[in-house]
């Protein structure tokens, strides 16, 4: 049975903050958020919290490094509403994007091991439009990013797709697919575009993953570190449903 709101220890706003190294106006931000449950009042119209109130803050905390703060924000507004299995649902996407993440590396990996020196500076231009390449549209789609996205990495120098000479739409062949692939990957890891820049242009100049493996090392610590913040968050938020009780989580 859930411990009521009302009983129990009373917290005020800057105990819940002082052990989180929050302001007391985050604590307020976070219940308005939805993040914690409504607070008690005294009859001066203060704000009193309870240990459950503690446990949604944990349990909101540990869920951020793993799924970020919107999606917590999410889970934790479903769970107080009663819907459990809606923010079972939030987490169970982040789950797909982290392994989407993982198989993502590992064919960006494979691809960069099977790359062949090409003894110069620029990949080699073999695309026929309508036919080896693909256009501006189609990639981004692949991608799951805007068409925008790709002009703007083009522009800093991502990639350099050359242009149909009867559209003069731009036309993007296997390197340069490669290297939109790369510039995703790297982006996706937290890296800015003058970083990946002259990573993908060493890429091109060597034809090979050594350039890179600092990087994508990295990144798998990333991804191992958001998988273990996922395990954390999800045993204080199964803390919290068990301090809520079955009626209402």
């Amino acid at each position: 049975m859930g411990r009521n709101l009302q009983n129990g220890e009373r917290l005020r706003p800057v105990d819940l903050a002082r052990g989180h190294g929050l302001s007391t106006q985050a604590i307020r931000n976070y219940e308005e958020a939805g993040i914690l449950p409504a607070a008690g009042r005294t009859p001066h119209g203060y704000r009193t919290y309870t240990q459950l109130h503690a446990g949604a803050l944990r349990a909101f905390l540990a869920l951020v490094p793993g799924h970020g703060h919107q999606t917590a924000t999410s889970i934790m507004r479903a769970v107080n509403q009663g819907a459990a299995e809606e923010a079972l649902r939030l987490i169970d996407e982040s789950h797909a994007q982290l392994l989407d993440d993982r198989r993502t590396l590992q064919a960006v990996e494979s691809a960069l091991r099977d790359l062949e020196p090409t003894g110069s500076s620029e990949p080699e231009r073999t695309a026929v439009p309508g036919t080896d390449g693909t256009f501006i549209g189609p990639l981004a789609g692949k991608l799951g990013i805007r068409p925008a996205t790709l002009r703007k990495w083009e522009r800093a120098g991502l990639v350099s797709p050359r242009r149909d000479p009867q559209t003069g739409y731009r036309v993007y062949d296997e390197a340069d697919v490669r290297d939109a692939r790369l510039a995703h990957q790297l982006r996706r890891g937290g890296y800015l575009l003058e970083q990946i820049a002259p990573l993908i242009a060493q890429v091109r100049a060597a034809g090979g993953l050594e350039p890179l493996e600092a990087a994508l090392r990295d990144w798998h610590g990333r991804l191992s570190a958001r998988g273990r913040a996922m395990l954390a968050g999800a045993a204080e938020l199964e803390a919290y449903l068990q301090e809520l009780g079955p009626t209402r989580a």
